[in-house]
């Protein structure tokens, strides 16, 4: 089972920014994208930004040319570089990555457990 555990959520003000990080972990997976998708209290999940490996990233309109998505493979990390928060950013923000695990086995996603973003005067 691929284990993905975030970090880096928090409080801050408009304006303001935070990194967030996740951590993947399993036995011999293979990750085919990574991404990031928040949920605010009584919305709807929203994808923010996804990472095809070998292909271009996606970020949703509200976000683009404030988040930035990036990998470390060798560590099998995944960021989001989060600036000029706004308070509508407010949401627990979760990871998720598309994996197999062995090389015949099905690709599935899976999530992380979230981290807080809070974003208020």
């Amino acid at each position: 089972q691929v284990q993905l555990a975030e970090s880096g959520g928090g409080l801050v003000q408009p304006g303001g920014s935070l990194r967030l990080s996740c951590a993947a972990s399993g036995s011999r997976f293979t990750i085919y994208s990574m991404g990031w998708i928040r949920q605010a209290p009584g919305k709807q999940r929203e994808l923010v930004a996804n990472m095809p490996i070998g292909g271009s990233t996606n970020y949703a309109d509200s976000v683009k040319g404030r988040f930035t998505i990036s990998r470390d493979n060798a560590k099998n990390m995944v960021y989001l570089q989060m600036n000029s928060l706004e308070p509508e950013d407010t949401a627990v923000y979760y990871c998720n990555a598309a994996a197999r695990e062995g090389s015949e086995g099905l690709i599935r996603v899976y999530w992380g457990q979230g981290t807080q973003v809070t974003v208020s005067s």
